[in-house]
């Protein structure tokens, strides 16, 4: 138990997969313009790095390895991965269409979100069982939630504010994303 939480609190908060191993930036920056928003896509990514964190480690687990085929990894997860954002988009397509209107391109952007596809490498990298990789897996999907509502919530008090004209639009944005950055780095050497 005290592996699968130092597991939790190190994908989560310390290796926070945007704000320190800088995965899935695109979708951080492009549907961080409200909360809701960025709520929903942080849903359909916890979904998808979950379910996927545990698809991934049974088919390597008990396909790949028995049949020596690893080298094939990359190309199989993404498969995966794409099947399974298939899945999503078309559940919140027929469930919840205005989520689904409000992603827009970015939903299908998962697919190729590198985020996703870290995680599946980042579990067969460190060996874990597929306990431990659903763990991995729903933690950094969890940290992606926790940065991009954040990075949401700032960039709507940041229209509030009278920002100089050289940093307004992306130049903010970006400047916001480092000191987050900057500010979850202090998290690094906890575990």
């Amino acid at each position: 138990m005290k592996t699968l939480l130092l597991i939790a609190v190190a994908s989560a908060v310390v290796n926070n997969v945007v704000l320190s191993q800088f995965l899935g930036i695109c979708p951080f920056l492009g549907v961080s313009k409200n909360t809701k928003t960025a709520a929903g896509m942080g849903g359909a990514v916890i979904f998808v790095i979950g379910i996927s964190s545990f698809v991934t480690s049974l088919i390597y687990n008990f396909i790949m390895v028995p049949l020596h085929i690893e080298y094939l990894q990359t190309i199989i997860f993404i498969l995966v991965i794409a099947a399974l954002v298939q899945f999503v988009e078309m559940f919140l397509k027929k469930k919840v269409p205005p989520l689904y209107q409000s992603l827009g391109v970015y939903l299908p952007l998962i697919t190729t979100n590198c985020a996703v596809l870290g995680v599946a490498l980042t579990n067969v990298t460190k060996s874990y069982n597929i306990l431990e990789s659903v763990v991995n897996g729903l933690a950094t999907a969890i940290g992606f939630f926790i940065a991009i509502v954040l990075m949401a919530g700032l960039r709507e008090k940041i229209e509030d504010n009278d920002v100089p004209a050289t940093f307004q639009g992306t130049a903010i944005v970006l400047v916001t994303a480092c000191l987050m950055s900057i500010a979850f780095m202090g998290f690094s050497g906890m575990i």
